[in-house]
C-alpha cells in the first residue's frame, strides 16, 4: 500500500477521524451515557489541532489518533 501526505484530509478522511476519536474518548469514560455530543465537539477540536499541527497521512492509523488522545498530543 502506498502511503502519500496531503495538505489536509479529504471531507470523508477528517469524518471518520473525528468518528474514531470520538469513539475512544466515550471509551475513555466507560461509554457512560449522556456525553455523546460532548464527545464529538471535544474530537473535532482534536482533530482540528491534529491536522493543523501536522501533515496528516492520509492512512492515518486508529492508533496514532488513540495515542495522541491518550499522551495529550492534541
Amino acid at each position: 500500500m502506498t502511503t502519500s501526505l496531503v495538505d489536509a484530509p479529504t471531507a470523508e478522511q477528517r469524518h471518520e477521524m473525528i468518528a474514531l476519536a470520538a469513539y475512544y474518548l466515550a471509551e475513555r469514560r466507560y461509554f457512560a451515557p449522556g456525553a455523546a455530543e460532548m464527545d464529538w465537539l471535544d474530537a473535532e477540536r482534536m482533530i482540528e489541532a491534529l491536522i493543523a499541527t501536522a501533515p496528516v497521512d492520509v492512512t492515518t492509523a486508529p492508533e496514532r489518533i488513540r495515542n495522541a488522545l491518550k499522551f495529550g498530543r492534541v
